[in-house]
């Protein structure tokens, strides 16, 4: 499976860089990373996780991984994932409106960490992303 992952989450980059191609920026908040998914769904790209999978908020964490497929798989259409990935930007700014991100300590940063990395670990063990 040819694919990328979005994140500004060093654990995922540690994990699968080498395996998969990582768009990775430690400077990224939350909203860079679904505005640079937004960007490869613009560019033909389809999603393979959901921009608001888990159950934290966007308003709770910094961290957020999201994978694209470079081909479309059966079912998949660009202008679904366009319009989810538009409504999953207006829900992070909904959120972030009514409750700002708080300055979490760095060991709490750390367990948001790896939340979006168990997340990633469940899509990642898919018998599907070790096609090629």
């Amino acid at each position: 499976m040819k694919g990328v992952m979005v994140t500004n989450n060093y654990r995922c980059l540690e994990k699968w860089e080498g395996r998969l191609r990582i768009d990775y920026n430690k400077e990224w908040g939350y909203l860079d990373v679904l505005l640079a998914t937004r960007d490869y769904i613009h560019r033909g790209y389809f999603l393979l996780t959901h921009p608001l999978a888990g159950s934290v908020k966007p308003n709770q964490t910094p961290f957020k991984s999201v994978i694209l497929a470079e081909e479309s798989l059966e079912g998949a259409e660009e202008f679904r994932d366009l319009a989810l990935i538009e409504e999953s930007i207006e829900a992070y700014r909904k959120f972030m409106k009514n409750r700002p991100l708080p300055g979490w300590p760095e060991q709490t940063a750390e367990d948001f960490r790896t939340i979006d990395l168990s997340l990633m670990e469940g899509v990642m063990s898919n018998p599907m992303m070790n096609r090629r």
